[in-house]
């Protein structure tokens, strides 16, 4: 892999993110005039699942942050909830964790840091990406807790 990379994305997809209906109550509200769900197809970023960094002491600086900010940290760094805004009943997660110095995680990046990005439509945005020259370092894995594929972007 070339050195030029700026940075390591990963692409992350939660299935309630997916828009499925199967995953609403008959009691969620339905969405705003303002929304068209045919956005709901569209293969796009919706917002961020993880921010990732390296510390040369994670442990050090996750009490720091628990300490001077109150962040809820356990093994697996600091989970942040917040709500759908289409789909208010619907709970959602962002994590941030910091690693070693040492991690290989990030490889093939040389950058030290992640963002994980929660998106709909993986699969289509998978072909946009290939159609536009970025190729995926691997398949798209899925998982009990979401969907995940790697790229290096810019």
């Amino acid at each position: 892999m070339s050195t030029s990379y700026k940075t390591q994305i990963f692409i992350l997809v939660m299935t309630l993110i997916l828009g499925c209906e199967s995953y609403r109550s008959d009691s969620s509200p339905t969405l705003s005039q303002s929304h068209d769900s045919r956005m709901d197809t569209v293969p796009r970023v919706t917002g961020i699942g993880g921010i990732f960094f390296k510390s040369k002491n994670p442990s050090e600086i996750k009490n720091w942050y628990a300490d001077n900010l109150g962040l809820a940290v356990d093994e697996f760094g600091a989970p942040f909830e917040f709500r759908n805004a289409h789909r208010p009943n619907e709970i959602n997660y962002l994590n941030w964790d910091a690693f070693a110095d040492s991690t290989t995680y990030f490889h093939p990046s040389e950058k030290e840091f992640i963002i994980n990005y929660r998106v709909q439509n993986i699969k289509g945005l998978v072909k946009k990406l290939k159609r536009n020259g970025i190729i995926p370092l691997n398949e798209v894995a899925t998982y009990e807790y979401g969907k995940f594929v790697h790229i290096i972007g810019s």
